[in-house]
Order: C-alpha cells, then sequence, then structure tokens
C-alpha cells in the first residue's frame, strides 16, 4: 500500500521506500562493500503488525537502526504519514516520538543506576515538556500499571536489577510508549527471555496495540510466533526481501525455499518430513 493511499483512508503509516544500506569493509589495501540491506520497500499502517523475519546477519536490525535514524541509508527514504521526516531538527524531534523502540536486550537497555521510574520520567519530560513534575510522576505510574507491573508505586524505585527479564521488557515497553509513540519497532523483543514469559510479553504487546491503535513492526527469527502475533510476514535473506504476503499464507503455503527451510528449522517434527527433500532440491539452484 503506498503512504498517499493510507493518507487518504486517514490511517498513520510509516513508509520505507526502497531503502538499501551497504557497509565498507577495509582490511590493508583491500575494500569490499557489504551490501547488507537491498531496496526494501514496505508500509506499515497504525494498527497492524508485520513481521520482518529471517536469520542472524540477513539485515533485520539494520532495517531497524534506519527506521530508528541511528543508520542513515545508503539510498532510500523514509516517510512518516507521507513526509519525509529529515535527519535533524524539529521533524526529526516529532519523528522520533511517533516512532519508538523495544530493543532485544532488557539487561543492556536500562541504566542500572537508575530507578525504574527515572527510566519512564526523563522521555516524559523531553517529550512532553508542559507536564508539571506532578503530571510526569503520575504519568510514569500509570505506563507501569498499563504494561502490567502492579501496584506501580512498589516498582517505582527499584532498580533494573531488582526485575526478572520479562518486567525489565515491560518496563522497555512502557518507556516506548511514554513519548505518545505511534510506531514500535520491536527488534527480537523476547529472544533473550525465558521460554515460559515469552507468551505474556507478545500478548502484551498485542493488547497495548489494540488499545493505542499501534503499528508494530516485529522483528524475529521465529516464525511461529511470527504467523500468530502479525498480520503480513516479510521473509528477509541476505538483504533481500524474498517472500512477503498475509501470515497464514507464508506460513500454510511459503513459496519460497528459505522461508521453507525456516520452517523446516522449527520444532515441528512434521514440517520437516514434508519439506527437507524439496528445500535440498531448491536450495542446490537459485534461491529466488
Amino acid at each position: 500500500m503506498s503512504s498517499a493511499h493510507g493518507a487518504e483512508a486517514g490511517r498513520p503509516t510509516l513508509e520505507a521506500r526502497h531503502l538499501s544500506k551497504d557497509f565498507t569493509l577495509r582490511s590493508g589495501f583491500r575494500t569490499d562493500v557489504l551490501h547488507a540491506v537491498k531496496d526494501v520497500s514496505f508500509t506499515l499502517e497504525a494498527g497492524r503488525t508485520i513481521a520482518l523475519v529471517g536469520e542472524s546477519g540477513s539485515g533485520k536490525s539494520t532495517i531497524a537502526r534506519m527506521l530508528m535514524k541511528l543508520e542513515r541509508p545508503t539510498s532510500g527514504q523514509i516517510l512518516l504519514d507521507g513526509v519525509d521526516s529529515g535527519v535533524r531538527g524539529r521533524a526529526l524531534a516529532r519523528y522520533r516520538s511517533d516512532v519508538q523502540m523495544v530493543f532485544q536486550d532488557p539487561f543492556a537497555s536500562l541504566n542500572p543506576f537508575h530507578s525504574i521510574v527515572h527510566h519512564l520520567e526523563r522521555p516524559l519530560r523531553i517529550h512532553h515538556p508542559h507536564l508539571s513534575a506532578a503530571q510526569v510522576r503520575e504519568r510514569a505510574l500509570e505506563l507501569l500499571e498499563r504494561v502490567r507491573l502492579t501496584p506501580a508505586e512498589s516498582f517505582a524505585e527499584r532498580r533494573p536489577h531488582e526485575l526478572s527479564g520479562g518486567q525489565r521488557q515491560r518496563v522497555a515497553i512502557a518507556r516506548a510508549l511514554a513519548p505518545g509513540a505511534r510506531f514500535i519497532v520491536a527488534d527480537e523483543p523476547v529472544s533473550m527471555l525465558d521460554v515460559s514469559i515469552r507468551l505474556g510479553v507478545l500478548n502484551l504487546l498485542a493488547a497495548l496495540q489494540r488499545e493505542d491503535d499501534l503499528g508494530v513492526l516485529y522483528i524475529t527469527h521465529d516464525l511461529a510466533t511470527a504467523r500468530h502475533f502479525s498480520d503480513e510476514i516479510m521473509v528477509l535473506y541476505k538483504g533481500d526481501v524474498v517472500e512477503r504476503g498475509p501470515a497464514d499464507r507464508v506460513i500454510l503455503d511459503p513459496q519460497h525455499a528459505y522461508t521453507k527451510t525456516l520452517l523446516g528449522a522449527a520444532p515441528e517434527p512434521e514440517n520437516l518430513g514434508r519439506l527437507r527433500d524439496e528445500v535440498r532440491r531448491e536450495l542446490a539452484g537459485e534461491t529466488r
């Protein structure tokens, strides 16, 4: 869907248009170019989730860093509601209020020297300077309640090391909501958590999405969670989007050999028997 269509429909959109990213690698007198992301385009609408799936090194996190303005694209554009956000000034500040990230590692993404409430009050003060100190505190406690850390007062003054991994990730989600985000880039948000608590964090994200009409880019290597959490799946292989479509279609009727490989690696024994021979034949030839 184009950004123009999204604007006509009155739905906020975050659009990546022909994004590419090259890295120059130098070793002695030799210079090589790594094409990390190659001409990737998609439009994320408010209230929808797109899963970006691929193995480590496929370019997923590079796309996330470009969307968060931590890396500048070699070519292409990032549009918010059809407008290029630029790289500095007020437009960039507004963009960063609207587009926030939940990082993979809840241990490293929080400052161990500050209280939990500090992590929420700081973005509130930055992005909502009109709020009084009492209002900032009230909103911070409301955010803790929203991510199911209750009673909020009992978590507010703790330090990150006093929380479990799942609780820390909930704080990270609350921090992403603090500026008033309309789009969340969730980069492997549950991969470092115990299996027993992953579903709870994903269910929380899904509930917040419904409540706030958030658009979510869910970056993962796990096709199983991608299917149940996403409306659309894009499969990334060596920087290229090799397959995309509705989540159920991609999972139940994969077209590309790499998608079949990812499915075959999932812990469902029936997939292995059905796909193994076909995948080996296709990967031995063309991969597109």
